[in-house]
């Protein structure tokens, strides 16, 4: 077992996350969807991210059994780490309230949903996206192993690449030169510099 405190703090921290995303899915239940682009391989990287960023890390410190890829982080790197993983948690909470009943784990369209274009979504267009990567950072700060560490970086670079041209697609079909124009203006995880 690696019960270090940096691990602890990680394992705390993902039990946020998952208390966050367990509030919001109990929420949007009720609201129906009327466009669904969701697939077997889209649902496919939703499990790749969740053994990417919490199973295995949960492996890594409550077992032996990644030990043999352990190593050593510097104290810089639990700090940075700790930074990392506030504001994840902080992004990854705001933008479900920012999107309120347009959440939807897969990609879908909701009843009544429309275009969200504040709070975080003002200046980037996926920062849900982003609390990922910040999260991953945090993970690979935080935990001092090959895999366990660098797992969640993986996942969410897979998720990000193969789901985003289609979360963007689906959002063109269904506002068009709105959304297009929130393309223009926005950036995708990080803000556009003008």
């Amino acid at each position: 077992m690696n019960l270090q405190p940096a691990n602890l703090l990680f394992a705390a921290g993902m039990a946020v996350y998952i208390v966050i995303r367990s509030y919001f899915q109990r929420s949007t239940r009720t609201a129906k969807t009327v466009t669904d682009k969701s697939s077997g391989a889209d649902r496919l990287l939703v499990v790749l991210v969740v053994v990417g960023q919490i199973v295995l890390p949960a492996e890594y410190v409550f077992s032996a059994w990644l030990d043999s890829a352990n190593y050593r982080l510097p104290m810089v790197a639990h700090g940075a780490g700790l930074v990392f993983l506030a504001s994840g948690l902080w992004m990854f909470w705001r933008s479900h309230v920012d999107l309120g009943q347009a959440w939807s784990v897969t990609l879908e369209i909701r009843e009544k949903h429309h275009l969200v274009t504040r709070g975080l979504y003002r200046r980037i267009r996926h920062p849900m996206y982003a609390s990922f990567f910040l999260l991953a950072f945090a993970q690979a700060c935080l935990l001092g192993n090959r895999i366990a560490g660098w797992s969640g970086l993986l996942a969410v670079l897979i998720l990000y690449v193969a789901r985003v041209p289609n979360e963007e697609a689906m959002m063109r079909d269904a506002f068009g030169a709105e959304y297009q124009h929130y393309v223009e203006c926005t950036g995708g995880v990080v803000p556009r510099l003008r």
